[in-house]
């Protein structure tokens, strides 16, 4: 009886020696507590603030579509130009914010809107023209709005973006999650702000990362997922070393089956 014991015991070692996944690092937010129900503050805020080299689409439009058709851009259509192109249909233009921050809008001339949000700007542009049209609306929409995720994903890549609210667990979605050698516990946002690139480093583990001014993402955002320790150490292996590592899961597997079988043996 004594040495079956010492045999279970030696097979069990055995079997969490080839474990190769920490499961307990897999959950989000492993603080937020087991309740069913509760509230996480937030106090961060989602708006984004128009850059130099960003793209706008602003339409202007009124009871009398005649009155403002003179405040928005001709659409582009290529076909016009003589270019070959598979589809006709006409494209709206954008107004590209100059490096001093400024657009150049029909009627009105050069509006700066750096640092100012599509909300901002467009009751700008609603208190300029209203001097002209009556009740006239304006729509203001980011038409460059992209974010990259690299690293530890299933589908690494650039999101483009069609909405203003947009986190960092949102790009995550977009590229498949992460894998299970991302490290969850280290995902980096590098941001560039006044020219300036800036870092933050994010534990998906921890609920606090909703309420952090990273969490909602802005134009031409990174979004890094560092691998893990397991994964670390499987890249210094390169190409030559492949068939060692396929005879290695393959004893792995056999010890696997082994222990189950010397585990039966053993009962019995």
């Amino acid at each position: 009886m004594k040495n079956k014991l010492i045999l279970l015991l030696f097979v069990m070692a055995i079997l969490t020696s080839c474990k190769t996944t920490n499961q307990q690092t897999l959950p989000y937010f492993q603080n937020i507590g087991e309740a069913a129900d509760g509230v996480v503050p937030s106090g961060c805020d989602y708006g984004l603030k128009i850059v130099p080299d960003d793209e706008l689409i602003i339409t202007v439009n009124s009871l009398v579509p005649a009155a403002t058709a003179h405040y928005n851009l001709t659409l582009d259509n290529p076909s016009l130009r003589g270019e070959m192109v598979f589809s006709s249909t006409p494209k709206l233009q954008t107004y590209l914010v100059d490096k001093q921050g400024y657009i150049n809008f029909p009627v009105l001339g050069k509006l700066k809107v750096v640092g100012k949000s599509t909300d901002e700007i467009k009751a700008m542009l609603e208190e300029q023209i209203g001097k002209d049209v009556e009740n006239p609306y304006v729509r203001v929409q980011l038409a460059n709005f992209k974010v990259n995720v690299l690293g530890e994903v299933n589908r690494p890549g650039s999101l483009s973006v069609t909405t203003e609210r947009f986190s960092v667990l949102d790009a995550l979605a977009n590229a498949g999650d992460l894998t299970e050698y991302g490290n969850r516990a280290n995902v980096l946002v590098i941001r560039e702000e006044g020219g300036v690139r800036q870092y933050h480093r994010m534990n998906l583990n921890d609920a606090a990362i909703l309420s952090s001014p990273y969490f909602y993402l802005q134009q031409n955002d990174v979004v890094y997922v560092e691998p893990n320790k397991i994964r670390q150490d499987n890249s210094k292996y390169n190409q030559n070393n492949a068939y060692k590592l396929s005879v290695i899961s393959t004893i792995v597997s056999a010890c696997s089956v082994v222990a189950s079988l010397i585990i039966a043996l053993a009962i019995k």
